[in-house]
């Protein structure tokens, strides 16, 4: 692949890989895995070890890609990333005493007459081998040796692949064929074209995505639980409602995990976005139930002080429409979250629902039912608005601690999302 088919490629699938698309990372990985595994190879000297940096380090960018709003900084960030857990490999494996346990697993498989440790001592002699080639290089010209001889022997990938100029590349492909005997140079060829990631390597790393794939079960449930808040928090009913959006977002979360190795392993990209989305409508669905118990549960509670027919209809139209206006709430706020990247447009649409559902809760519903209440007030010589029940239910207490637990609930699904920056 090219330099300018890779930035194709590069900045069509990462705003999909932003939006949870697995299957669209996968590409992105096979594209890069040569240039990962290159830079991790030319620290720490040990393919098996460079193999899984770079899983690693793919697997840290899939995490952590929404905090990357600009797809041509991806490659320098990827391969920051890289050099970074090299550099920890290195000083965990400094700390280790390598040197006697070496020699004492050598001396251990040489006296073992098993099939397995001949293998394991071919295997070693040959990590040897490969660490002895890499050291005879300059140091920096080992990445793009490495990278030259697994990209076809094209400086100009080679330079696209590790942000340096063609010139750049050149200059050190000579430095290094003027210290380096050419008997040398032929067996470092052959090496690094052997020891170049297989598309297994791209397999397993997208096996691995639907373990880690966000958004995690914790951002799912935070975000169903938001939007279960959304649905009927304002007026008393935001812990059932919520609890509803917990269970139902966690739930469909854990089921696109499930579903992910598989979306991934097939390239069944239908699959993958069905369960996605089953995230969110699992969010919908389970604050929706939570809200419609709160609402019957409310809606009984007001009817205690209704009288006739006319006034249960009052109540029942009150709370069907309130119901209505905060389910096109939250389905506004979960089109937002899924329609933007930022955290503009979902902030602004959050605020601006929270000032139209404060206003049903502290203009229209006293309005509604004020009449009833303080004929029961007359009639009991107690005002039911003094009560426990409903100043944590429709009170002023409760539109301050809903408000609050929604702000802090939609604040950190947009950090948990990486929209802040």
């Amino acid at each position: 692949m090219n330099a300018q088919a890779l930035d194709s490629l590069i900045g069509h699938d990462l705003p999909l890989a932003a939006g949870g698309d697995s299957a669209a990372y996968s590409r992105i990985v096979g594209a890069c895995q040569n240039s990962v595994t290159a830079i991790a190879l030319a620290m720490v000297r040990d393919v098996q070890a460079s193999e899984d940096i770079a899983q690693e380090a793919f697997l840290s960018a899939w995490q952590n890609i929404r905090k990357l709003h600009n797809p041509s900084s991806f490659l320098p960030w990827l391969r920051q990333i890289t050099r970074n857990l090299a550099r920890d490999h290195l000083r965990a494996r400094v700390r280790q005493p390598r040197a006697v346990e070496d020699a004492e697993l050598a001396i251990e498989l040489a006296a073992d007459p098993a099939p397995g440790a001949i293998e394991t001592l071919l295997e070693a002699e040959r990590a040897r081998v490969a660490a002895e080639l890499i050291s005879a290089l300059p140091d920096e010209s080992r990445e793009v040796l490495l990278l030259y001889y697994r990209e076809g022997q094209s400086s100009q990938q080679v330079a696209a692949l590790l942000g340096l100029s063609d010139a750049a590349v050149r200059k050190r492909l000579s430095r290094a064929r003027g210290a380096v005997r050419e008997e040398l140079m032929e067996r470092f060829a052959a090496f690094a074209r052997a020891s170049a990631p297989s598309v297994g390597f791209t397999t397993l790393v997208a096996s691995s995505l639907g373990l880690i794939a966000p958004p995690s079960i914790a951002a799912a449930a935070l975000a169903g639980g938001a939007a279960g808040s959304s649905v009927a928090g304002k007026f008393g009913l935001g812990a059932s409602s919520a609890s509803g959006g917990v269970a139902g977002g966690g739930a469909a979360a854990l089921l696109d995990r499930l579903l992910a190795p598989f979306a991934a392993a097939g390239g069944g990209e239908a699959l993958e976005h069905g369960a996605r989305w089953s995230v969110q409508l699992g969010g919908v669905i389970g604050g929706t139930i939570g809200g419609a118990l709160g609402a019957l549960a409310m809606t009984q509670i007001l009817l205690r002080y209704a009288r006739g027919a006319q006034e249960r209809r009052r109540i029942y139209r009150m709370m069907i429409a309130m119901s209505v206006s905060a389910a096109l709430v939250c389905l506004g706020l979960l089109a937002a979250l899924a329609l933007s990247r930022g955290w503009l447009a979902p902030a602004a649409f959050l605020l601006l629902s929270m000032a139209l559902m404060n206003w049903q809760m502290l203009r229209w519903l006293p309005r509604e039912i004020g009449p009833l209440l303080d004929r029961a007030q007359r009639e009991s010589g107690r005002d039911p608005r003094a009560g426990f029940g409903y100043r944590w239910l429709l009170g002023k207490p409760a539109i301050v601690w809903s408000n609050v637990a929604l702000l802090a609930s939609i604040a950190l699904v947009l950090y948990k999302d990486g929209r802040f920056g």
